[in-house]
């Protein structure tokens, strides 16, 4: 069906089609397996339609082919097109929460934004512009990243929208060092540049997961100055996270929240393909209990970051990656729940 109605499209229907409501009507949902095979149609993330823009949307999936700001492993820059190929297995409903996103808001893939990526503060700059015209539409974005770094510029995009932010921050490592061989941005700098710039409501900041051998044994204490709670890992070993996401909802509150996940929180076991991967790590059962316990949240935003395909060759750390973002989705404001 969905075949049959691309090719019976001239071009310049198809361009017309593109820009109206019609569009989102008709093509608001993954192409399904039962409509075409797998590893057919379009590489878009779940298979979904394909905007040049934001417009119209609740929420979309963006790209940020970026890997310049990393210190160790490159190849993140893969990442968002490796997390859309993998995507391609996730279908429209969360049958364990109930969620039926595609009936409730409208949702596409607005491809990736266009970036320098042989000037980092440059690519930085084009990253805030990208997504600034995204919230501009009243559009959530959920990034495919791309080495953490991003998530600065993102922030930065996101606070000429709705203010300082709350954060769930989920990774092995605070990312909140002052510089990095010298330079202020950097994949290991982005929550330090944020709440300098009013991006972070410190009182609101939660870091999960955090472990690995540190410069320091104060390493966390600036984060903790600033208001910032620290969840070690070892606080999350052999339990259910979700009393944490009970406590983490009414530290929230009703005020918007940004969600920043970087794959390298999980153990290297469940997610390999990464840049900085750190033993003794999250499962992906804790992951899903994290974003799960985000429901309820005034979610303005998400990302998944540091999946580098290089590392990833049997794909498990992208189709991971995909998952998250999907259960991103379904946690957004207004999306419908069946059950």
């Amino acid at each position: 069906m969905f075949v049959s109605r691309v090719f019976n499209y001239s071009a310049r229907n198809w361009r017309k089609l593109f820009s109206t409501s019609a569009w989102l009507q008709m093509f608001n949902e993954p192409l399904s397996g039962h409509e075409m095979i797998r590893a057919g149609g379009l590489a878009s993330m779940m298979r979904l339609p394909v905007q040049s823009t934001a417009e119209g949307l609740d929420a979309c999936f963006v790209g940020i082919p970026l890997d310049i700001g990393t210190s160790n492993r490159s190849g993140a820059r893969m990442g968002p097109r490796q997390i859309r190929t993998e995507s391609c297995m996730i279908r429209k409903n969360n049958i364990a929460t109930g969620a039926c996103p595609f009936e409730s808001i409208q949702v596409a893939d607005v491809g990736d934004i266009n970036l320098n990526t042989y000037n980092l503060p440059k690519a930085v700059e084009d990253i805030r512009k990208g997504i600034l015209t995204i919230v501009r539409h009243n559009c959530k974005p959920l990034v495919l990243g791309g080495d953490h770094t991003m998530t600065y510029p993102i922030l930065q995009a996101i606070k000429e929208k709705h203010g300082p932010v709350g954060l769930v921050h989920v990774d092995a490592h605070a990312d909140c060092h002052d510089e990095m061989l010298g330079e202020k941005i950097a994949h290991g700098t982005p929550f330090r540049r944020a709440f300098e710039e009013g991006c972070l409501d410190g009182a609101r900041v939660i870091q999960i997961g955090l472990r690995g051998p540190c410069y320091s044994l104060q390493d966390y204490d600036w984060g903790k100055k600033q208001g910032f709670r620290i969840v070690p890992v070892e606080e999350c070993w052999h339990k259910s996270l979700t009393p944490l996401m009970e406590e983490v909802r009414k530290m929230m509150g009703d005020k918007p929240v940004y969600i920043s996940f970087d794959i390298d929180a999980l153990d290297p076991a469940y997610a390999p393909g990464t840049g900085t991967p750190e033993i003794g790590g999250l499962t992906t059962i804790q992951g899903l209990e994290i974003i799960r316990g985000c429901r309820g949240l005034n979610i303005v935003g998400g990302d998944v970051v540091e999946v580098s395909p290089p590392y990833d060759p049997t794909g498990t750390t992208a189709l991971t990656a995909a998952n998250l973002l999907f259960e991103m989705l379904c946690v957004l404001p207004g999306v419908k729940y069946n059950i």
